[in-house]
C-alpha cells in the first residue's frame, strides 16, 4: 500500500430515471455497481467498456461531480501543505513523504478540503469546446482558478505560469491570447490539459480524451501524456471504449459491463490470457475476428443480482443469472467476475 494515491471501494450509483411526465416515480437506473480499484503513483488505469456501462459515471465520481448511492473512494496524500491553498491537507511524516494513516474517504471533505483534492486531481473532459468557456481568452481560461487561491498571485507571474504550461502541451505564448473556436480539435484539447497541469496535480482522469480527434491527432495526445507522465509523474485514470488504445497507453485495464468491472488485469496479460467472456468479445471486435452485436448495452434498471453478461453470454448457466459472482484473484493483479472464470 506505501504508493497508494486513490483507492475506489464498492462504489454504487444510481440515478431517478427521468423519462417524461409518465413516468414511474421511483423508477431508478443502476449505473455503478459494486466498483472497487486501486491506484498508485505513477500508474495508468484503463477503464474500458461501451457506451453505457458506467465508466465515465465511475470517473465522476472519483472527482466528486457525483455523490455515491454507497461506497468510498480513499485519497492518500502524498504533500500535507499546499503553496497555493496556503493550508494543510492530509497527514504526512516529518520528511514530507505519504504518510497512509491520512487517507481519507473524500466524500467527508468538508469546502476546503475537497477544493485542495481538486486541485491536486484534476478532470480532462472528452469535449474542450464544451467545457472550456468560448467567451474567455485561453489565459483566462488557464488562470481563472487562482482567482479562489487564498494565496494571491500577480498578473505577471500567472502569465508566466500559463505561458510555461502552454509550453509543455506543445502550444505558443501568442495563443495564450485566442479564444478556444480559434483552435483546431486537437488544439482545444492541448489546451484542456493545460488548464489542468497548471495546479500541479498528482493525478488526472481522462475522459475519452482523444475519441473525437482524427487518429493521427489522437497519436500526438497520446504522446504527450505519455511524456508529461514521464516528465511530471503524473498518474492516470483512462476512460475509453478502444482496446487498443487503452492496451497501449495503460498500464492495467478494467473492463466494465453494465455498471460492474468484470476483469481488470495488467494491459499485456490481459491482451494475452483474457478470462472474462465479455472481454473476450470486446478483442475480438476490436481485431475484426467478430460481427457487430446486435444487442445493445441496455440502461439497468433493477439491482443486478446476476452476472450483468449473462444474457449475453455463450457459456451461461443458470448460476450465472441467480448470484453476481465476486471479482476474484486468478492470477497475481489479475481478477475475474465469473463463475467459470
Amino acid at each position: 500500500m506505501s504508493d497508494l494515491i486513490l483507492r475506489a471501494k464498492n462504489l454504487f450509483k444510481s440515478f431517478d430515471l427521468e423519462a417524461g411526465f409518465f413516468a414511474k416515480k421511483g423508477q431508478l437506473v443502476y449505473a455503478v455497481n459494486d466498483v472497487s480499484f486501486d491506484l498508485r503513483r505513477g500508474e495508468t488505469l484503463g477503464i474500458v467498456g461501451e457506451s453505457g456501462c458506467g465508466k465515465s459515471t465511475t470517473a465522476r465520481m472519483l472527482v466528486r461531480m457525483y455523490e455515491p448511492t454507497a461506497g468510498r473512494v480513499l485519497y492518500y496524500p502524498q504533500i500535507a501543505t499546499s503553496p497555493e491553498s496556503g493550508g494543510s491537507f492530509g497527514l504526512s511524516n516529518n520528511n514530507g513523504s505519504q504518510a497512509q494513516e491520512g487517507a481519507q474517504n473524500i466524500f467527508d471533505y468538508k469546502k476546503k478540503a475537497l477544493s485542495e483534492y481538486r486541485r491536486r486531481v484534476k478532470y480532462v473532459f472528452q469535449d474542450p469546446a464544451r467545457s472550456l468557456n468560448p467567451r474567455m481568452t485561453t489565459l483566462s481560461v488557464l488562470t481563472d482558478a487562482f482567482k479562489f487561491s487564498p494565496k494571491k498571485i500577480g498578473a505577471e507571474e500567472l502569465r508566466e505560469r500559463a505561458k510555461k504550461v502552454f509550453a509543455e502541451v506543445g502550444l505558443a505564448e501568442r495563443h495564450l491570447e485566442k479564444r478556444p473556436s480559434e483552435f483546431s480539435g486537437g488544439q482545444r484539447q492541448r489546451v484542456s490539459i493545460a488548464r489542468a497541469l497548471i495546479m500541479d496535480p498528482e493525478l488526472l482522469i481522462c475522459d475519452e480524451v482523444v475519441s473525437a480527434l482524427d487518429v493521427s491527432i489522437q497519436g500526438q495526445i497520446l504522446n504527450l501524456l505519455q511524456d508529461l507522465r514521464a516528465k511530471k509523474n503524473l498518474s492516470f485514470v483512462f476512460i475509453t471504449h478502444d482496446l487498443k488504445v487503452a492496451g497501449w497507453f495503460c498500464d492495467r485495464i478494467a473492463v466494465m459491463y453494465r455498471g460492474a468491472i468484470v476483469e481488470e488485469a495488467p494491459a499485456a496479460t490481459l491482451f494475452q490470457n483474457a478470462r472474462h467472456p465479455y472481454t473476450k468479445v470486446l478483442f475480438d471486435g476490436a481485431q475484426g475476428k467478430a460481427q457487430a452485436s446486435s444487442v445493445e448495452v441496455t440502461s439497468v434498471l433493477s439491482k443486478e443480482n446476476g452476472c450483468p453478461f449473462a444474457h449475453r453470454c455463450p457459456h451461461a448457466k443458470a448460476e450465472c443469472s441467480a448470484v453476481l459472482p465476486p471479482l476474484r484473484d486468478v492470477a497475481d493483479g489479475h481478477r475475474v467476475r465469473c463463475v467459470m472464470g
